[in-house]
C-alpha cells in the first residue's frame, strides 16, 4: 500500500511539472509574436516638390509617423486615408501602425518637378529629339545628345529655372564637329621714298688751323688720336659721302663734300598661316623671330630676354552650331625699328613698329571676313644749315643739308574658318611618296636628282624638276 501511494504521488508530480513547462513555452511563444511581427519589405513612393498623393489603407490606421518632416508632410484625413505632401527634394520614410502592430513602411523620395521643364524644352528646342531630363535625388540631370553649344546653353538656363543654383547636372554630349581650322592671309605693302642732299666744307691750313662748317658729312680729328683713322689731312669722312672736290692755295686746302641720294623702296609681306583648335581652346601662330633685350639684374649683372616680332596670330573659336562659328581673333604684325633704338651698357635695343587688331565675329563655315583700312603714312623732313650762310638765297644751299623721308604702309588681314574632321592617313599622299632614289647611272651620267621608273626616262625630262613647288609628283605617259 505504501509503495502504491508513493507511485501515485510521483506520477502526479510529473504531470504537474509537464503542465508548467507547456505553460511557460506557450507564454514565450506569444511574447515572441508580439516583439517580432511579420512586416513585408518597404514600399517605394515617389513625389515631386509641391505635389501630393493619398494613401489608401484596407484596415483602420491607429498611428502614423514620418522621419523627416522638412522633406515631406502628411495629414490623416480618415482612418483609411493619409494625405502625403512633398515639401523639399530628398528621401524619408512613412510608418503605419494598425492594432498596436507595425503595418506598413513607405520609402518616400521627393524630387524636383520635371514635367514642366520637359514641356518648355520641347517648346523652345523642338528639334532636340535625343535630349533627356532625369530627376536624380536632389538635382536635375540633362543627358543624351544635343546638336550645338548654343542649344546646350539654352537648355542649361531653362533647367536652372526649375532647380536651385548648382543643382543642375550636365551629362549632355554635343554632336557635330568641334575642331576649327582657321586660314589667315596677312598682306602688307610698304613703300618708302628718301631724298637727301648735303653739302659740307672744310678748310685746313698747314697743320695748325682748320674749319669745318657742318659735321654731318665730315669733321676734323686730332692727329694725336692714333687709334682713329682720320684719313687725309686729319678728316673723318662719313660713309654717305658720294662726291668731293678739293683745291689748294699754298698751305691752305679747301675740301667740299657732297651727299646726294634718292631712293624708292617697296616691301611686300605675305603670310598665310593655318591653325586648328578645339572649340573654346586658343591657338597661336608666329612667323618671325625674337630679338634679345638686356635686363639689369642685381650686383651689376645683365640678363638677356627675347621678345618676339613678326606676323603673329592668336584666335579662340567657339562652334555655336553646325553652320555658325564665333571667333575671337587677334592678329599682329610687328617689325624692328632702329630709329627708336635705345643704347644700354653697350647694347643697342631696337624698338618695335606694331599693328595689331582684336575682334570677335560670327560667320558660317567657309565664309571670310577682312580687316582692312590699316594704313600708316609717315613723313620726316630734316634740315641742317650753317647760321646766316644757310639762309642766303641760292648760295645758301651750299651751307645746308636737307633730308626727306616718306613711308606708306597698307595692311589687310583676311580670315576664313572651316569645320574640320581628322583624316585617314591611309587615304592621304605625302610629297615624299613618289620620290625614287636615283641610280648611279641616273645620278652621274644623266645628272638626275630623282630616279625614274622604267620607260619614263626621255631626253625631254633629263635634268628637269617636275610638279608644283615643294612637291615631287610622278610623271605619266
Amino acid at each position: 500500500m505504501l509503495i502504491a501511494r508513493r507511485l501515485r504521488k510521483s506520477k502526479t508530480a510529473s504531470v504537474t511539472l509537464l503542465i508548467l513547462v507547456l505553460l511557460i513555452s506557450s507564454a514565450t511563444s506569444r511574447a515572441t509574436e508580439v516583439v517580432f511581427p511579420d512586416v513585408r519589405e518597404p514600399d517605394k513612393l515617389e513625389l515631386a516638390v509641391g505635389k501630393s498623393i493619398i494613401l489608401k489603407s484596407p484596415d483602420p490606421v491607429k498611428r502614423v509617423s514620418i522621419a523627416a518632416p522638412e522633406i515631406a508632410d502628411l495629414v490623416l484625413l480618415s482612418p483609411y486615408d493619409i494625405h502625403v505632401i512633398g515639401k523639399a527634394a530628398g528621401v524619408t520614410n512613412v510608418v503605419l501602425w494598425q492594432n498596436k502592430k507595425l503595418s506598413t513602411v513607405y520609402n518616400v523620395e521627393v524630387t524636383y518637378d520635371i514635367s514642366r521643364l520637359k514641356q518648355k524644352l520641347h517648346d523652345i528646342l523642338p528639334d532636340e529629339k535625343d535630349l533627356r531630363v532625369i530627376a536624380t535625388h536632389d538635382s536635375i540631370s540633362l543627358s543624351g545628345t544635343i546638336s550645338s553649344n548654343a542649344n546646350l546653353s539654352q537648355a542649361l538656363v531653362l533647367a536652372e529655372a526649375y532647380a536651385p543654383e548648382g543643382k543642375v547636372r550636365n551629362l549632355l554630349n554635343v554632336a557635330g564637329v568641334h575642331q576649327v581650322m582657321l586660314e589667315v592671309r596677312v598682306a602688307e605693302m610698304s613703300r618708302s621714298l628718301i631724298r637727301r642732299l648735303g653739302v659740307n666744307f672744310n678748310y685746313v691750313r698747314g697743320g695748325d688751323f682748320g674749319v669745318s662748317l657742318l659735321s654731318g658729312l665730315t669733321k676734323l680729328v686730332d692727329p694725336d688720336n692714333a687709334h682713329i683713322d682720320a684719313g687725309p689731312l686729319g678728316l673723318l669722312v662719313s660713309p654717305s659721302v658720294q662726291a668731293l672736290f678739293r683745291f689748294n692755295s699754298g698751305s691752305a686746302t679747301w675740301t667740299g663734300f657732297i651727299d646726294a641720294l634718292k631712293t624708292d623702296g617697296l616691301v611686300k609681306i605675305l603670310a598665310e598661316p593655318t591653325l586648328i583648335a578645339l572649340s573654346g581652346q586658343p591657338a597661336n601662330f608666329l612667323a618671325g623671330g625674337e630679338f634679345p633685350v638686356p635686363v639689369p639684374q642685381g650686383l651689376g649683372t645683365v640678363a638677356i630676354e627675347y621678345k618676339p616680332f613678326g606676323v603673329g596670330l592668336s584666335f579662340t573659336p567657339t562652334v555655336l552650331s553646325k553652320n555658325k562659328i564665333s571667333i575671337n581673333v587677334m592678329p599682329e604684325v610687328s617689325e624692328l625699328d632702329f630709329s627708336t633704338a635705345v643704347a644700354f651698357q653697350g647694347f643697342v635695343v631696337p624698338g618695335l613698329s606694331t599693328r595689331k587688331v582684336s575682334t570677335v565675329v560670327e560667320l558660317a563655315d567657309g565664309q571670310s571676313f577682312a580687316i582692312a583700312g590699316l594704313i600708316k603714312e609717315a613723313i620726316r623732313d630734316n634740315l641742317s644749315k650753317f647760321p646766316l650762310l644757310g639762309d642766303i638765297p641760292i648760295l645758301g644751299a651750299l651751307f645746308r643739308s636737307h633730308s626727306f623721308q616718306k613711308n606708306e604702309t597698307e595692311l589687310i588681314i583676311v580670315v576664313t574658318p572651316h569645320l574640320v574632321t581628322p583624316l585617314d592617313l591611309a587615304d592621304q599622299t605625302l610629297p615624299t611618296d613618289y620620290y625614287i632614289e636615283p641610280s648611279d647611272t641616273e645620278f652621274y651620267i644623266w645628272g638626275l636628282m630623282e630616279g625614274r621608273e622604267k620607260g619614263q626616262l626621255t631626253e625631254s625630262n633629263i635634268g628637269e624638276l617636275d610638279g608644283e613647288f615643294g612637291h615631287a609628283m610622278p610623271i605619266t605617259n
